[in-house]
């Protein structure tokens, strides 16, 4: 999957199109480079799961 592509799926979770994206444990790293760039990575919310694949949330107000 290319920047272009990671980038739109965290525009449509941003914008309320998917509820969470679900990202694989192969896939991770590129997911992980494109989000640590955004203005509002504080805003999602990554949950890990056993066996290395993660589930992304969108937060309307910011973590800690």
């Amino acid at each position: 999957m290319n920047q272009e592509e990671i980038e739109r799926l965290f525009e449509q979770l941003k914008n309320k199109e998917i509820a969470r994206l679900d990202v694989s444990k192969e896939d991770f790293l590129s997911f992980r480079a494109v989000l640590v760039k955004r203005a509002d990575f504080k805003h999602f919310r990554g949950i890990a799961h056993l066996g290395g694949s993660v589930t992304y949330e969108y937060l309307d107000e910011p973590r800690s």
